[in-house]
C-alpha cells in the first residue's frame, strides 16, 4: 500500500524539488480530482500497489492553485488523474488517465 504524504502547502513543492536531488529514483506527485471516475480507478490501482520512491498525493479540486504552479514550475500541462515523477528539479516521467500504473512508483 502507498504511503501518500498530502500536498496541501504550495511551499511543499520546494521540498519536493529538493528531496530529488536526494532521492536515487525521484519523487512522485500524483494529482487526483475526486469529482472524476478515471481519476478515482486511477488512485485504487495505486493505493492497491507500493511505492519505493516519496509518494505525494494532491487533491487538485481542494489545491488548484498547487496544480497550476506543479503545471509552470514543471512545465507540464495539467491533466487529471496525472502522475509526475521528479528528479533532479525536473519531471522526468509523466502519464495520465489510464496509462497511470502502479509500476511507475516502483522505479
Amino acid at each position: 500500500m502507498v504511503e501518500w504524504i498530502r500536498l496541501i502547502d504550495i511551499s511543499q513543492l520546494d521540498e519536493i524539488q529538493s528531496l530529488s536531488f536526494q532521492e536515487e529514483k525521484g519523487v512522485a506527485i500524483f494529482k487526483h480530482s475526486t469529482r472524476c471516475s478515471i481519476s478515482s480507478m486511477a488512485k485504487n490501482r495505486l493505493d492497491k500497489g507500493q511505492s519505493n520512491i516519496p509518494s505525494y498525493y494532491l487533491d487538485l479540486i481542494q489545491f488548484r492553485s498547487i496544480s497550476n504552479e506543479i503545471a509552470n514550475r514543471f512545465g507540464i500541462q495539467h491533466e487529471s488523474p496525472q502522475l509526475i515523477i521528479i528528479k533532479d528539479g525536473k519531471a522526468i516521467e509523466h502519464s495520465s488517465h489510464n496509462m497511470v500504473s502502479p509500476s511507475q512508483l516502483l522505479r
